[in-house]
């Protein structure tokens, strides 16, 4: 698969995009233009490193929509909680950073959750080879963008 260069550049700029703390503020008609360009771009790096045949690309594509219109809730609840850091950093209470610490747990759980709820979906309309290598790029997306946020958001005084 020839995607690690994709994934550099693409991820790099992703982790940009669902951390508002981190970017420069833009217009909200301009983010989301980024956002529905990062969109499409992860939509094609997922079709090529799949190499899916007609008949599986036509029952994957709907529950792949499915499944990233739920994940952007995930990356929005993100986002929220790392403005919140942002907006407490350099005064974090314990209560504000046990509030921030449950929030961040909550998502990394309703991620895991999320995956095993659409695993079901997927196992019926690819074999199992083609899901494991769907969940792969799904899990390196998800370290890109982890990378990005950890070398980016400093850690709590």
């Amino acid at each position: 698969m020839k995607i690690s260069t994709h994934f550099v550049s693409f991820f790099i700029g992703f982790a940009l995009v669902i951390s508002p703390a981190l970017a420069q503020e833009k217009p909200a008609d301009t983010m989301e233009i980024v956002r529905e360009k990062m969109r499409a771009d992860k939509k094609l790096l997922v079709a090529e490193a799949m190499g899916l045949t007609e008949p599986e690309a036509k029952a994957f594509w709907p529950i792949y929509d499915s499944y990233q219109k739920d994940l952007a809730g995930l990356n929005t609840r993100m986002a929220k909680l790392i403005d919140d850091y942002a907006a407490n950093y350099g005064n974090l209470t314990n209560e504000m950073a046990k509030k921030l610490l449950g929030e961040l747990l909550s998502i990394r759980g309703d991620h895991v959750n999320l995956l095993k709820s659409y695993l079901p979906r997927f196992d019926q309309v690819l074999p199992g080879n083609k899901v494991i290598r769907y969940y792969q790029i799904e899990s390196k997306i998800r370290a890109a963008v982890d990378y990005e946020l950890a070398i980016n958001i400093p850690i709590s005084q």
